[in-house]
């Protein structure tokens, strides 16, 4: 399955930026902004705030995956605690 590279432009902090991502990262990016009540564009403004800005593109498909691998992590963790809650507790010795 190929991704269609799509470019976009915005002014970040003042400059105009030309972004190139694949659909999926854009979609990812929009479903992350309004998972945080944010607009895609304040999003962009922090990772680019916060990331090196040479690789813009490179630096918000980071972000997407780590924001996705957060998301499994966080669940595992609900899992287990789940799962030792339903277990029967043990009498300490």
């Amino acid at each position: 399955m190929r991704s269609q590279i799509v470019k976009r432009s915005f002014v970040i902090a003042g400059q105009k930026k030309s972004i190139s991502l694949e659909e999926a990262v854009w979609r990812s990016l929009k479903e992350i902004a309004t998972n945080r009540d944010v607009t895609l564009l304040d999003l962009l403004t922090n990772i680019a705030s916060t990331e090196d800005q040479r690789n813009l593109s490179s630096a918000i498909r980071l972000f997407v995956l780590n924001f996705y691998r957060e998301q499994l992590e966080f669940r595992h963790i609900q899992k287990v605690v789940q799962a030792v809650l339903r277990s029967p507790v043990q009498a300490l010795h």
